[in-house]
């Protein structure tokens, strides 16, 4: 079985993930019990337990990306702007590494590990089909298609 190196970036996904997934663990479990301690935070308790359940699936997803082989995963695009969300709850670090996840997502090395990785194919290029598609066609105001009036510019039309 041929082995691939992964790219920094994916590595950097991975890393910082499993950061955010652990910090957001925590803070959720502190939340929750802050919350406890408050009649009103006992209603309010199922929003704080929010960020530990997205911190489970942070670490699950990262330690998928860490693992060696390297398993089958695709870009969790749901995970980063779940991290961004994060916000709402105060955990600015955790909306830094969903920003910065999604901007990695978009990287071509990033694609195309996730792409060899799955076994899929991407394009490396766009196909252009014909020529005649990247030249404009010449319009109104194309200077060769504006035409003179047939009078002259020394006569004027009497106005009755």
């Amino acid at each position: 079985m041929q082995t691939q190196q992964k790219p920094t970036l994916v590595s950097v996904i991975a890393w910082t993930t499993l950061a955010s997934g652990i910090v957001n663990l925590f803070w959720g479990l502190i939340a929750s019990g802050t919350a406890l301690a408050t009649i009103v935070g006992i209603f309010c308790t199922p929003v704080t337990i929010l960020p530990t359940i997205l911190g489970v699936f942070e670490i699950i997803y990262a330690a998928k990306l860490l693992s060696n082989p390297a398993q089958p995963v695709q870009p969790s695009n749901s995970i980063a702007i779940f991290e961004i969300a994060c916000a709402l709850t105060g955990n600015i670090f955790a909306m830094v590494v969903g920003i910065l996840a999604l901007v990695f997502y978009n990287d071509l090395t990033v694609k195309d590990y996730f792409a060899r990785l799955n076994g899929t194919l991407v394009p490396a290029a766009p196909v252009v089909s014909s020529p005649s598609a990247l030249a404009p066609e010449p319009g109104p105001s194309d200077p060769a298609h504006i035409q003179e009036s047939p009078s002259s510019e020394g006569e004027e039309t009497p106005k009755g």
